[in-house]
């Protein structure tokens, strides 16, 4: 079978090329067409060779008018010599429409996945190497101290190069990259929020909105992967551990401030980060008070440093700014009894507490925990009590074996066990797993002493809180701040 010899030369294509522009454009869509039919990959008759090769050669005729498609390397080839001419050789123009092939692969090369709007695909999707996005990296700080002693043997900078932690970083990468899944979600989730929090929204709808997200977004997997603790949007004075219960009518108002608190795990590794929403700007500086604070704990955290220097750090900014409100000027205070928090895995307070004053305990932090540095502004008094319904419940992470009495408290200790473990859940998540009538044998397992009930914390009425929060993770070479994003 006889291939079609090409004539035309490189420089003989060059020259021909100015004029032929608007040719060219059009031969490339029908090439792209053409190529398409081709079945390349799978063995050929003769007759079906002989149509495809008769494509092909149209295409290697459009090919030589445009010749940014193809290469001067094929363009040269020469028709097989007479001694060859018996046997069937593999057509020139076969090899073009092949070049062609994956030019136009390359060209219309697929680009990763987007996420949707509304959000709606799993994040692992969207990372197809199943390697998620590292958080901010900060190095621990150098006391720069003169004395060289102290520079060599108590200054954290030589983790940086040291082969031994960063060999024990590779051994727990699994676990960094749990976290940075769940950290991934909560930026998406958080974002998307943002977009959608409006005056007049209904608070339930909201936090039913976000932690829908949350399911989606995270591959809700059982106790694998999920929402870690309820969504808190604790409004104005009161500061944390308000959800809404089933049936509130709560309404988001414009002169409202709102801490929105959520949490994400992959198998029990805890994100938990939380920001302010308001929409009055009278509330700014109240807001950049605690953002800024909580800014300061975390780089103020680190391996070995104490953690009664960390609110001290963080005190002194906090109660540096003013805010004026309605006419008043308020000095900003740190929220006293209030404080950041070691997380564990299952658990959200897993025993060291960052306070946000000075004063606080002399305890250490240590290589390889995880922290919640969080912050708590007060245009009030500084000092929150428990008041409001209660919402928010966990089961204690340490608590043994306790008989019951109450057929339905055993029935609803099994369902928490099942559905959140040693996560922390509200009424709302009861309600959902299909639970009812189950304020009795709640309070049960509260007197118990099996489950703890969490109200809300709030100032005195009328004042302002704001709350800013990231989960930080001591590594033993840099310190990672797990759920930075762009918004904060």
């Amino acid at each position: 079978m006889a291939t079609e010899e090409i004539s035309t030369g490189p420089s003989e294509l060059l020259s021909n090329l100015g004029s032929k522009e608007e040719e060219i454009s059009k031969n490339i869509g029908q090439v792209e067409s053409k190529v398409d039919d081709l079945t390349l990959d799978e063995p050929q008759g003769d007759d079906v060779a002989r149509g495809s090769d008769d494509v092909a050669r149209g295409a290697i005729r459009l090919a030589a008018d445009s010749a940014l498609l193809i290469s001067f390397r094929l363009l040269s080839s020469t028709a097989p010599s007479a001694a060859d001419s018996g046997r069937r050789q593999p057509p020139v123009a076969r090899m073009a429409a092949k070049e062609l092939l994956s030019l136009r692969i390359c060209r219309k090369k697929k680009e990763p996945p987007q996420q949707s709007d509304p959000p709606s695909i799993p994040v692992v999707e969207l990372f197809a190497t199943g390697e998620f996005p590292e958080g901010e990296i900060q190095q621990y700080k150098d006391e720069n101290s003169k004395e060289v002693f102290h520079k060599l043997c108590c200054s954290n900078l030589w983790r940086t190069t040291s082969e031994e932690k960063r060999e024990l970083e590779r051994l727990e990468k699994p676990i960094y990259n749990s976290v940075r899944q769940a950290a991934e979600v909560h930026r998406q989730v958080r974002k998307y929020i943002r977009q959608i929090v409006k005056p007049g929204i209904l608070m339930t709808d909201l936090c039913e909105t976000l932690e829908n997200t949350v399911r989606k977004l995270i591959s809700e997997n059982g106790l694998q992967a999920g929402i870690a603790f309820p969504t808190g949007c604790s409004l104005n004075w009161v500061a944390a551990h308000w959800t809404p219960n089933t049936g509130d009518n709560t309404v988001l108002q414009y002169d409202d401030v709102m801490k929105l608190d959520f949490g994400t795990h992959i198998d029990g590794h805890i994100v938990d980060c939380a920001f302010t929403v308001a929409f009055n700007p009278m509330f700014n500086p109240l807001l950049e008070a605690s953002r800024e604070a909580t800014n300061m704990g975390i780089k103020e955290a680190g391996i070995d440093v104490r953690l009664c220097d960390v609110g001290a750090a963080i005190q002194e900014v906090m109660e540096s700014y003013e805010v004026e409100i309605n006419g008043k000027v308020f000095q900003v205070k740190s929220i006293r009894n209030l404080n950041g928090h070691s997380i564990g895995r299952y658990q959200i307070h897993a025993g060291k507490s960052v306070p946000i004053v000075k004063g606080g305990e002399q305890t250490k932090m240590e290589e390889g925990e995880f922290y919640a540095i969080e912050t708590f502004g007060s245009t009030g008094k500084g000092y929150v009590r428990e008041d409001l319904e209660c919402s928010h419940y966990m089961k204690n992470f340490d608590v043994g074996h306790i008989p019951l009495r109450l057929p339905r408290a055993k029935q609803l200790l099994a369902t928490i066990n099942k559905n959140f473990s040693t996560l922390a859940f509200c009424r709302r998540y009861l309600d959902r797993v299909g639970e009812t009538k189950y304020l009795m044998a709640l309070k049960n397992l509260c007197d118990a002493g099996i489950v703890q009930p969490y109200p809300p914390l709030c100032d005195v009425k009328g004042s302002y809180v704001s709350q800013f929060e990231h989960t930080i993770l001591l590594r033993p070479t840099c310190k990672e701040v797990v759920s930075r994003g762009d918004d904060y």
